[in-house]
């Protein structure tokens, strides 16, 4: 692939070359409470994340860390089994892997999962949530810094960075099997730690229905460099101030068990949905 990212290009060579043998049409990444629908697919390869340059083990319970070749309805996948978190790492390099192994790999879209907290109480834990738009409260930049062609134009438009025609099949999906699909704004926060009750209050005055620590960065980066993004969260809690409980990460990995199969049926379905 002409104009590759010079950084990359050498140290992940070898992984390219098989990915582009492999010739996917699509990515999917798994995020917090999401690991369990890997039984939906059949996996032909696993590499782990720990043997891809610039990207590394996973550290997050939940994130098993390895990138998956896998099929499922005649369709071939790159799943990523687990994301890093801007939390976690020391520069912005781990989070650019696997949106440029996707786009390398010849994908044309990427779905982006999460689990987030909601910031309003009627939609309640156990949901699912589709990505309209995003709030990036992280405070830095994926695209800032050196700029390279690889990645699309220096100021990339983001108008319409989560894909409409992917969001109404999620949707249309969703409808037909019954499953009640929230949507609206996802805000990213840089964490680990939760949200307190007034940056709850502030995010929704922003505009905000749902809060995460993830997938803002990929999000920006994929639509920036011309693949089609899909966003959708699971709501694993009310967010600070919210309820009476105690955050915490093991309640984000529970609930995302109990919306396993849910889980499971909306992306079978959307895959099922989507052509080549």
């Amino acid at each position: 692939m002409a104009d590759d990212y010079a950084p990359f290009a050498e140290s992940l060579r070898d992984c390219v070359l098989r990915l582009q043998s492999y010739r996917a049409d699509s990515a999917l990444m798994l995020g917090s409470g999401w690991g369990e629908i890997v039984s939906l697919f059949e996996i032909d390869h696993r590499i782990c994340y720990a043997d891809i340059p610039f990207l590394g083990a996973a550290n997050v319970e939940g994130h098993q860390g390895e990138l998956l070749l896998a099929r499922y309805c005649e369709k071939r996948l790159l799943i990523f089994s687990g994301r890093r978190h801007l939390y976690e790492v020391d520069s912005l390099e781990p989070i650019k892997v696997p949106v440029y192994l996707t786009k390398m790999a010849g994908a044309r879209h990427i779905i982006l999962t999460n689990a987030a907290g909601s910031l309003h109480p009627e939609n309640s834990p156990g949901s699912l949530f589709l990505i309209e738009d995003h709030i990036n409260d992280t405070g830095t930049s994926i695209l800032a810094g050196e700029h390279h062609s690889f990645w699309g134009a220096r100021f990339p438009d983001m108008t319409c960075v989560y894909d409409l025609e992917l969001r109404r099949t999620l949707e249309r999906c969703a409808r037909d099997l019954s499953i009640d699909i929230k949507a609206g704004v996802y805000a990213a926060v840089q964490g680990p730690c939760y949200e307190t009750p007034a940056e709850v209050r502030k995010l929704q005055v922003m505009g905000a229905d749902a809060v995460g620590m993830s997938t803002v960065h990929e999000a920006t980066l994929a639509h920036a460099a011309g693949l089609r993004v899909c966003g959708l969260s699971c709501l694993s809690n009310l967010a600070a101030g919210l309820s009476g409980n105690t955050l915490s990460h093991e309640e984000v990995i529970a609930q995302g068990s109990q919306s396993g199969e849910t889980m499971k049926a909306l992306i079978g379905s959307f895959f099922r949905a989507t052509s080549h």
